[in-house]
């Protein structure tokens, strides 16, 4: 993966007032695969006294990033069909990655998997995006 193809997926991410405001950093770029980056945030805290972040922020990272590991694949998906989403533990400060990986890509709908990890690498959520796939 060149860097060019980096700055070319980051553009797409950066199209969205919702993702750059989310401050999403494409880390890796390739065939049906796709790794965002987050950076912590106080704003994102949905119970000050625990310091976890929003369950939503989350789910959203898992929606966009398997759709975009989708995108990679040069398809076009016009809609999340079906989003699930797994929490293991709390995120609760550092920096957060969104790693997606497409599981089936289809002429109707495709699906992917996404993990996001703390910046040990410990599992903080998964799930599964399934997409609509435009008509050809």
């Amino acid at each position: 993966m060149s860097g060019g193809e980096i700055e070319t997926w980051q553009s797409y991410i950066d199209i969205s007032p919702f993702q750059r405001w989310l401050g999403l950093k494409v880390e890796e770029a390739g065939e049906g695969r796709l790794v965002l980056g987050m950076a912590w945030r106080e704003e994102l805290v949905s119970n000050p006294h625990t310091k976890s972040m929003h369950g939503g922020v989350l789910a959203s990272l898992i929606d966009l990033g398997g759709l975009y590991a989708v995108l990679t694949t040069k398809s076009v998906a016009t809609a999340t069909v079906d989003l699930r989403v797994d929490y293991h533990r709390p995120a609760s400060g550092g920096p957060i990655r969104a790693v997606s990986q497409v599981i089936k890509l289809g002429s109707k709908v495709s699906s992917a998997e996404t993990q996001i990890l703390d910046e040990a690498g410990k599992l903080l959520a998964s799930g599964r995006g399934v997409y609509l796939m435009a008509d050809k």
